[in-house]
């Protein structure tokens, strides 16, 4: 798959899971900058998915997720609307931290073998990495 399209194919991906409001614009601006296997692979995976949190207090959540496939691990990214309201550059720190779970599948990186050290590690490796919540 050439970058052209997957370029194309990440606009109407990322509407259809987010909208096109600060959060998609957010979230486009990290898949853009990740590595072109990367984001094919995500996107040829069937059980890769992108949902927002619709937590509402004293009715819970619904979120539709695809199930993971035996010995593969959770390919869901979750995020949450405030996302779209925080400075950019956490944002973008925390997009990167949780696609970079779905891209190990929640597993470890290199030697290391803690999923949350593992996705830091993958997000500053792609450009995005930790900081601290204003």
């Amino acid at each position: 798959m050439d970058t052209n399209s997957l370029q194309h194919q990440l606009e109407p991906f990322i509407t259809q899971a987010l909208g096109d409001g600060p959060l998609a614009v957010r979230a486009l601006h990290v898949l853009r900058a990740l590595p072109r296997d990367v984001v094919a692979d995500f996107l040829a995976d069937p059980q890769f998915r992108i949902a927002m949190d619709d937590y509402q207090p004293g009715k819970g959540r619904t979120v539709w997720l695809a199930c993971p496939t035996i010995g593969n691990g959770s390919r869901s990214v979750i995020l949450k609307p405030r996302l779209a309201e925080c400075d950019a550059a956490f944002a973008y720190y925390i997009i990167a931290h949780e696609l970079a779970h779905a891209h190990l599948r929640n597993g470890g990186y290199g030697a290391i073998t803690d999923p949350e050290h593992a996705a830091d590690a993958l997000a500053a490796e792609w450009g995005f990495g930790k900081v601290a919540r204003r």
